[in-house]
């Protein structure tokens, strides 16, 4: 079931941010994503976060946070993964939205690879000036209903 985070949740979430991050984000020093992780958990207080209940443990298995048309990230608890909580959660979102853009490292091929086949497209290559990596822009446009 994918419904909004309650506050409550509000820990459970924050802990799979952190270790998906470190899991996908393995070229980045383990130190970033723990510094950060106190300033992500007060702003999953006011963020446009969407869960993925399990629907027999109850357990945050996959969030999706988005800031309007921004997803500022989709993370799946790993032994959840591959399962299609992902694209759920991305199809959740996109039944609500025109059109979407995130950034994703380029390192995260796996990622890159979701999204591409999520119909996003790659616009730009920047580097993210907190870590130093490269990273892509990528955008989604829904298609315009057929005349059929």
């Amino acid at each position: 079931m994918i419904r909004i985070l309650q506050k409550n949740e509000i820990d459970e979430a924050a802990d799979l941010w952190l270790d998906t991050n470190l899991k996908a984000h393995s070229f980045i020093p383990a130190g970033y994503w723990n510094g950060h992780f106190q300033k992500v958990k007060e702003m999953f207080q006011e963020a446009q976060l969407y869960v993925f209940e399990h629907e027999t443990t109850h357990t945050i298995d996959g969030f999706i946070g988005l800031d309007k048309d921004y997803i500022a990230g989709i993370f799946v608890r790993s032994n959840a993964q591959s399962l299609g909580i992902g694209k759920q959660l991305l199809d959740y979102v996109k039944r609500q939205k025109d059109s979407l853009h995130l950034h994703v490292y380029c390192k995260n091929t796996r990622a890159v690879r979701f999204y591409q086949r999520e119909n996003f497209q790659i616009q730009s290559e920047n580097t993210d000036t907190q870590t130093g990596e490269k990273e892509f822009l990528m955008t989604w446009q829904s298609s315009p209903l057929s005349d059929t």
